[in-house]
């Protein structure tokens, strides 16, 4: 086994179970990043006893999207790994395009996987990526840092999953030497080269610089990592005066359920106020703040509803579904909806106001109720099976920001805080 097969393997065993009928998902474009990891995945693969599913996004963006879709797909049998294809339907040009192309990607790729039972999908981001990510964050871009594991970015597709990126030390024409000494050949995409775009403008100057550019992917993150308290099950949030403010950025994307992470002036006010001791109230990113001396606590607004009105789900039994973001529910009943509990409050059962009265008050508001088809209201944990994914969501955001190994068996364990204490309801009222 060659030193870059021997790399990947030891970190691919450090993440992934050695056996089990779930499919390891891969990233495939056809370009030489996902083509290598392709190889040295399939060779993992099949020594570990694993299934492997290559899975490729045709962006529509170039005539010849669909032949590099067909040359993902042959590559993919010819390593002997599982492939499915999907089309972005939604594709255009234009300013902004490839922010467009990736949220749409990590969309179908986390539907294709979750579809599939996978839980992990490996991505070829190399070294290259991460110094590429570095010079554009230095001209202005609000890109996200990349790091070797995290949550997909994609909301709510990829709640519980992980993406994995076990090439993401390695330089670029390291794993293109391995194509070479394999016989393999892979694609170039020439968006890559295009300066209108920053990766292009990236890539030019990191190619014209003197010797590898100096990567900063590590966050060193000097604020432990908090437990989700008691009343996670309901969405509600603690979080620490003295949090990064990517760590703080979690939390408050977490607590609101949206996709879009706060960053800004408006994210170092909040994270000003909170360092500074101060007892106040704040609306961010669709979540609420509210300080007082050492207890902080987020949970969702809502207020915010006025401008983001979540819309009424209709459940399908036996089918989870995701409501604000933040409630996974599944229920055996038909004809049931899923709203917030703001202006039904009144009508639950006092045990049910009894449940929800140690809450905050925008707490109670902002919790699911199930709705039949006579409009009569009951506390969603009652009528169905409720999961919050809040507590989920961060733990994994937590993890990846303070550099722990997220193992593929962790995805599967149910944390604290996810669903309510058991004495909340007795069995009379479950």
């Amino acid at each position: 086994m060659g030193d870059l097969a021997g790399r990947v393997f030891t970190r691919l065993d450090a993440r992934l179970n050695h056996a089990g009928p779930e499919p390891v998902a891969l990233a495939l474009s056809g370009g030489g990043d996902s083509l290598a990891l392709l190889d040295l995945a399939a060779a993992w693969a099949k020594a570990r006893g694993r299934r492997l599913l290559a899975l490729t996004v045709d962006h529509n963006l170039h005539p010849d999207s669909a032949d590099w879709t067909r040359f993902a797909a042959e590559a993919a049998r010819a390593a002997g790994a599982d492939w499915r294809g999907m089309v972005w339907q939604g594709a255009r040009g234009g300013p902004g395009a490839p922010a467009r192309a990736r949220a749409a990607r990590h969309a179908l790729l986390a539907e294709a996987a979750r579809e599939a039972g996978a839980r992990v999908i490996l991505t070829g981001h190399t070294a290259d990526d991460v110094a590429e990510g570095d010079w554009m964050r230095a001209q202005g871009a609000t890109l996200g840092r990349l790091r070797e594991a995290s949550p997909s970015p994609a909301w709510p597709e990829g709640r519980g999953l992980l993406l994995l990126r076990p090439v993401f030390g390695e330089g670029r024409e390291t794993l293109r030497d391995h194509l070479r000494a394999r016989g393999l050949t892979w694609l170039e995409d020439p968006a890559n080269a295009d300066l209108r775009y920053g990766r292009g403008r990236a890539r030019a100057a990191l190619a014209q610089a003197e010797g590898p550019a100096a990567s900063s992917a590590t966050v060193a993150c000097a604020s432990a990592a908090h437990e989700p308290g008691d009343q996670a099950w309901a969405g509600v949030l603690p979080l620490s005066r003295d949090l990064p403010a990517s760590m703080l950025a979690a939390v408050l994307l977490c607590a609101g359920g949206g996709a879009t992470p706060p960053r800004g002036d408006r994210l170092a006010a909040l994270q000003a106020r909170l360092a500074d001791g101060e007892d106040f109230t704040a609306v961010l990113c669709g979540a609420r703040v509210e300080a007082s001396g050492a207890h902080v606590q987020a949970m969702r607004e809502p207020g915010e509803w006025k401008r983001r009105q979540p819309a009424a789900l209709a459940l399908t039994p036996g089918r989870p579904a995701v409501w604000d973001g933040r409630f996974e529910i599944v229920t055996d009943q038909s004809g049931l909806r899923v709203e917030a509990a703001a202006g039904r409050l009144a009508q639950l059962s006092d045990v049910e106001r009894a449940v929800l009265a140690p809450l905050p008050p925008a707490a109670r508001a902002a919790a699911p109720v199930l709705i039949d088809p006579e409009g009569r209201p009951v506390l969603a944990w009652r009528g169905a099976c409720v999961r919050a994914l809040a507590s989920r969501r961060l733990a994994l955001a937590l993890a990846a920001f303070g550099g722990e190994t997220t193992q593929e068996d962790g995805l599967f364990q149910s944390l604290h805080g996810e669903t309510p204490p058991s004495d909340l309801f007795s069995k009379k009222d479950c």
